[in-house]
């Protein structure tokens, strides 16, 4: 398992176009990548600009497949100017015990 918790800071005004692309991107991950387990974009409850990514992929290399999809690059093109921050991601390998 390899699983990514990633806040990150919306710029004011942009919040409404980057939660759209973002939907595209975990939509795309889910529907078109076997390695793509879960991809859960969550609201921050303290502050209506901040999101939480919870991404779980199989392993590492499910991972680097998908920051080379096109759903993602795309993404990425998109909002590279619309995020104040993203700080540092915790990443961590791991087995799943359960279910």
């Amino acid at each position: 398992m390899y699983v990514i918790i990633a806040p990150i800071q919306i710029k004011e005004g942009k919040k409404a176009e980057f939660i759209q692309e973002m939907i595209l991107d975990s939509k795309g991950s889910i529907e078109n990548e076997p390695g793509c387990l879960t991809f859960d974009i969550i609201q921050d409850p303290d502050d209506l600009n901040r999101i939480w990514l919870y991404e779980v992929y199989e392993d590492e290399a499910a991972f680097k497949i998908h920051t080379e999809t096109p759903h993602f690059i795309k993404w990425r093109d998109t909002v590279k100017d619309w995020s104040v921050e993203c700080p540092v991601k915790t990443v961590i390998g791991g087995s799943k015990i359960y279910p």
